[in-house]
């Protein structure tokens, strides 16, 4: 039975999902995929796994210029927390616009809401706010600045199995080859380490140890003056991986980071822009570590905009506002539509608890994906937090061998049946699922459903 919260989150989706009238891509979408093949950039990816061109969006459901509708696990990549059109966002959005829609760092009352929502949900640790660019890799370049400015030191430390961005330093605290091949030197002075991948465990050992271990090579690292590192100016790890593989550390394993970060006077720097706002049934991902795992800065974007609009921002200890007037600028860090529309998508999740209602959701719908776990051969580990899971496909669950074709192929029959989803991981074997946080329970089960069968299906293939 759905509960009030989602019956009430009934009405911001199309009635009926999934809805295929014609296999997709069709014609209409064809035609556009063809005109998008002939004159934009090699580099488009997300068409060729989900071969459509899209007309609408509305809450968790998504319209092809075909007629097809399907309910939407990907969300944007993680944006769209709130769903698609929310009326309060876009009504937001259109009253801004009329208004002023870029001011630089100049005040505005938009602006201003932004930064009071914030204060609003941020620990009050956080104190300080800095808008950057418009995308979540402006925010780590800030990151990464304000802690080399408040230092001194140059050297960085991530995890294996990052994604922070595309950009210079971003990208150089990305760990997946296939963005980094042909770059040539990058961003000098970032090493990597472990992070606490307990299914495929870097240290051999018992999967319940792997994040005490994980924890131990960073206290190694920092600790032994022959291990090769100098002492970073900052760590820095999602506070649970996406594009990794949807991997999530224990809370022991952040707690015992941020202990060993503060040993060593060290800054931690935790990235939300996809776990965080509610995404995880908290509305900061860290939050499950405790309140005594605040790291010093978190970096913020996607959902950050609301409905999509572009914007980045970082929060961190007052003790760190240090830099100068124009010590670092940027001309798109005063998107006043994007301001508005968050405020107001922040808002309505506070108001509604939509972090709990994550929670709650999440909880059910990972009870059914682990059932995949006992009923097929090809599912590894089914995991999620919140309304963020990740299902690893494996030609073998003894071996554990990665199976990205048959993944390639789960999420090709899922969006021919009306779902999106998106594949990631280390290899490229876990079917991720990002639905925006107000989809109701009997759209999530129907799209469960749906994958279970799917994945039943390519397993039949083998």
């Amino acid at each position: 039975m759905e509960t009030k919260t989602s019956s009430r989150f009934a009405e911001l989706s199309l009635d009926e999902a999934p809805v295929i009238n014609v296999a997709p891509p069709g014609p209409k979408s064809q035609e556009l995929l063809d005109y998008q093949s002939k004159h934009e950039s090699s580099a488009v990816s997300y068409p060729k796994g989900m071969p459509m061109a899209i007309k609408r969006g509305k809450g968790a459901t998504i319209e092809d210029v075909d007629g097809n509708v399907y309910i939407d696990f990907f969300g944007g990549a993680g944006v769209m927390a709130v769903g698609h059109a929310h009326p309060d966002v876009l009504a937001a959005a259109h009253e801004q616009i009329d208004q002023s829609t870029h001011t630089l760092d100049i005040p505005t009352d938009a602006r201003r809401e932004m930064v009071s929502v914030l204060n609003d949900i941020l620990p009050k640790e956080l104190s300080r706010v800095f808008f950057g660019g418009p995308t979540g890799s402006d925010a780590v370049e800030q990151a990464i600045k304000l802690a080399k400015y408040n230092t001194g030191r140059h050297e960085v430390i991530a995890f294996h199995g990052a994604y922070h961005g595309m950009t210079g330093t971003a990208l150089a605290l990305t760990t997946d080859a296939s963005h980094r091949e042909g770059m040539g030197p990058l961003t000098p002075g970032v090493r990597f380490i472990p992070y606490d991948y307990s299914y495929r465990s870097p240290f051999g050992g018992p999967e319940d140890e792997t994040d005490l271990r994980a924890a131990d090579y960073l206290e190694m690292v920092l600790s032994d003056s022959h291990s090769g590192f100098a002492k970073p100016a900052a760590v820095i790890l999602e506070s649970v991986q996406g594009e990794g593989g949807t991997i999530i550390p224990s809370p022991r394993f952040l707690k015992r980071v941020r202990e060993i970060t503060k040993e060593h006077g060290v800054l931690l720097i935790c990235d939300e822009i996809q776990a965080g706002l509610g995404r995880t049934g908290k509305m900061f991902a860290f939050e499950h570590a405790g309140t005594d795992c605040v790291p010093d800065i978190i970096t913020m974007s996607k959902a950050l905009g609301g409905l999509g609009f572009p914007i980045s921002a970082i929060a961190y200890r007052e003790e760190l506002n240090t830099w100068p007037a124009g010590a670092t600028i940027g001309t798109f860090r005063g998107n006043m539509v994007a301001f508005a529309a968050g405020a107001a998508a922040i808002r309505f999740m506070k108001d509604n608890d939509v972090p709990g209602y994550a929670a709650e959701l999440g909880g059910k719908m990972l009870a059914e994906l682990k059932k995949l776990e006992s009923e097929t051969k090809i599912v590894g580990e089914a995991r999620g937090i919140g309304l963020m899971f990740g299902i690893e496909i494996v030609r073998d669950r003894k071996t554990k061998e990665p199976a990205a074709d048959l993944t390639k192929k789960i999420r090709k029959y899922a969006h021919q049946r009306g779902v999106m989803i998106e594949a990631g991981g280390h290899h490229g074997n876990v079917a991720r699922l990002l639905p925006p946080l107000i989809i109701t329970e009997e759209l999530a089960m129907k799209g469960v459903e749906i994958i279970r069968q799917v994945i039943k299906d390519v397993e039949k293939e083998m």
